[in-house]
């Protein structure tokens, strides 16, 4: 029988590993923290093309890591899988939690009174709760729209926004949207993202909050 490696540490390294080579000189555009973030986010999804399709805002990642190591960060989500998959350990380190309204029974009444999302309805509620948070969007288009409407309205003033919804109908746009919006942004071009592209990133600026505030990342 064929032997293969069983560690958990040691698979992720090995991946991180052939990462990093198979990326070669096409890492080198990005800094030291958003080559993280991209090598985390192929990792997840063993796609390269994640390196010519994310995009980071100037000192988007900086605002973000310092808002983490601050503590007591919020971050909110448009959909429980991404809520789900957030390193919670990570998180608590610095005293943070995530919230996604998205399911719960207020959410669904008001949207169906207004006839908007779910989605619509979860980020204009979070927004009332929590105008500072960090925003990870990887599903709906209609709530990286409301959300961009809110701060378009100074009514919300987000960390950052995770911007990666994902799909045919309106993705690309919205993300566009983000990309000239005047607020901190990391963006997947075009159609690709998804909840688990969020978590990746979520994931990996915890990582690098982590190593920041013991002095191992620079």
């Amino acid at each position: 029988m064929k032997t293969f490696i069983t560690d958990p540490q040691e698979i992720e390294s090995k991946s991180m590993q052939i990462i990093t080579e198979e990326l070669g000189a096409g890492i080198d555009k990005f800094d030291l923290s958003e080559a993280a973030v991209v090598k985390r986010v192929i990792h997840t999804t063993a796609d390269f093309e994640y390196a010519d399709l994310l995009g980071f805002s100037p000192g988007a990642l900086d605002g973000a890591l310092a808002a983490f190591i601050k503590g007591r960060q919020v971050v909110v989500t448009d959909t429980n899988m991404i809520a789900t998959g957030i390193n919670k350990k990570a998180l608590h380190l610095f005293d943070g939690r995530v919230d996604c309204l998205v399911g719960e029974e207020e959410t669904r009444q008001a949207a169906e009174k207004n006839g908007l999302t779910r989605s619509m309805i979860n980020i204009r509620r979070a927004a009332e709760k929590y105008p500072q948070a960090i925003y990870a969007i990887g599903n709906a288009p209609t709530a990286l729209y409301e959300l961009l409407r809110l701060v378009g309205e100074k009514k919300v003033s987000p960390v950052l926004v995770v911007g990666v919804p994902v799909g045919f109908v309106e993705a690309e746009e919205s993300k566009d949207e983000l990309r000239k919006a005047a607020v901190p942004h990391i963006i997947v071009r075009g159609r690709k993202g998804g909840s688990p592209v969020a978590v990746a990133i979520i994931n990996a600026l915890l990582k690098l909050a982590a190593q920041k505030q013991q002095g191992a990342f620079k």
